[in-house]
């Protein structure tokens, strides 16, 4: 993600900061799949007991009336035995439930649907929850006050999901540790475009209406996932080796979009020199003209990156980078987001270099000597404390700079093997920093331990000379 200073939003039918701090869990132990898996900042997100395999979601959206018809059919392997499990859901009115068919009972609670099959669910069987829903989705203000979830537009809807908007629209196990796959089937006025994650399989007009069918075969996040509505410009074409690009930009962001973006193939050849083969079998970006109350930039959807408005360059750079670093190896926890965002902005200052600007050590140079921002040095990046810093400075400066760090430990030639060898071992995987500081351990002969100590957990600003 790539944020704005922020500003005050207004309050909006939003998801309480409460709920999304507190945890909740089914009534029982053992046999009931527990609301939370303990996340160290958003402690109610996600659901224990099973995990998902895939995501079928089938979505008719009244873009004048604002009104959402929907399915969902979640195929997930029980972790246990089961005689409940629940989904993250917020608002929307939930009509019926079937496991396997079956009739289940459910209620609701917060953001949770419980859900009670009509048989018990054995340890290591894979079920099917078919859920039908609807309504007017809301939009959510995070803990950090910035605007997510299902967010009307003037010509339909902007879909972001970072860290818990995905549940404004669709019943999940929202949580970065459980990964899936996803096929998005989304009907929308005729002369209206719906953008999905992954490849367009078709698309065809009906009785005044277009029904776009996505399919996304790699594992995503919940958050990743989007389901962008409205009137866009659509560009499609490969890059030099042939992968398939899906270009949808909003034409009020057309004109100041195009530089950006004809870069985006050159992009990629160049973070694939540095990151590796690029994971995703598509990529693209979904340009939206967004209302003023989106206060970030850009959020790394998988394969296309969506921009709350015409991108720059080395935003692009940025959230193309997170497709290998967060997208592909995504974090176990959001207390590891530094994982996504460290990388990123160390690929900006790698853009710059590249481009003949600062190298990255000049720009670690300028931001230690700064002593005008000190919510650089807030908070350690590999320990934000709080939700509301989970998109924090500290997270993505400063995440940069340990990278720096390491870089300047280990030698240029481990390092960039690091940047290779670190998406490769984890392609499509969770990932943790206690783990990639082992990965970096066994590269060096070098003791990485006080400067991991120091600039990934140390509080306030580490000591260091030029």
């Amino acid at each position: 993600m790539t944020r704005r200073p922020l500003r005050c939003c207004g309050a909006t039918a939003a998801l309480s900061v409460a709920l999304l701090l507190s945890s909740c869990t089914s009534g029982g132990s053992g046999a009931a799949g527990s609301g939370g898996v303990g996340d160290p900042l958003f402690p109610a997100l996600g659901n224990g007991g099973y995990q998902v395999r895939h995501y079928g979601l089938d979505l008719d959206y009244d873009v004048k009336k604002q009104r959402l018809a929907a399915t969902a059919e979640i195929t997930a392997e029980a972790k246990q035995d089961l005689r409940s499990f629940q989904l993250d859901l917020q608002g929307l009115q939930v009509s019926g439930v079937q496991v396997d068919g079956k009739d289940a009972a459910f209620t609701r609670k917060g953001h949770k649907l419980t859900v009670l099959p009509a048989d018990g669910l054995k340890k290591g069987a894979d079920f099917r929850t078919t859920v039908d829903y609807g309504g007017t989705p809301e939009e959510m203000t995070d803990p950090d006050g910035s605007t997510e979830g299902w967010v009307r537009t003037a010509d339909g809807a902007f879909v972001a999901g970072e860290p818990a908007g995905s549940m404004t629209w669709f019943p999940g196990n929202n949580h970065p540790d459980d990964k899936a796959t996803y096929d998005f089937t989304i009907t929308v006025p005729k002369r209206y475009t719906a953008v999905a994650n992954g490849e367009l399989r078709s698309e065809k007009i009906s009785k005044g209406k277009a029904t776009f069918v996505w399919h996304n075969s790699q594992p995503m996040a919940t958050y990743l996932a989007t389901a962008t509505i409205g009137k866009f410009d659509v560009h499609t074409s490969r890059t030099s080796d042939g992968l398939p690009l899906y270009v949808a930009v909003d034409p009020a962001e057309a004109a100041a979009s195009r530089k950006p973006l004809e870069r985006l193939p050159e992009i990629l050849k160049w973070e694939s020199g540095l990151f590796g083969r690029y994971p995703f079998s598509s990529a693209g970006a979904i340009v939206d003209d967004t209302p003023k109350k989106i206060d970030w930039e850009a959020l790394e959807t998988q394969t296309k990156p969506i921009y709350a408005g015409a991108p720059k360059t080395v935003t692009v750079v940025h959230e193309m980078a997170h497709q290998w670093f967060g997208d592909s190896v995504t974090p176990k926890t959001w207390r590891d987001t530094w994982l996504n965002e460290g990388f990123a902005t160390y690929a900006e200052w790698l853009w710059e270099e590249h481009e003949g600007g600062k190298t990255p050590q000049q720009q670690f140079d300028a931001l230690y000597k700064d002593d005008e921002d000190n919510e650089r040095w807030a908070f350690p990046p590999g320990d934000p404390g709080k939700a509301q810093n989970v998109t924090g400075t500290p997270v993505y400066e400063r995440g940069a700079m340990v990278l720096q760090q390491l870089r300047k430990a280990v030698g240029d030639k481990t390092f960039f093997k690091i940047l290779k060898e670190w998406p490769a071992k984890y392609r499509y995987s969770n990932a943790d920093s206690k783990e990639f500081i082992a990965f970096c351990q066994e590269r060096t002969d070098e003791d990485l331990t006080d400067l991991f100590d120091d600039w990934l957990y140390g509080k306030g600003k580490p000591e260091w000379e030029y």
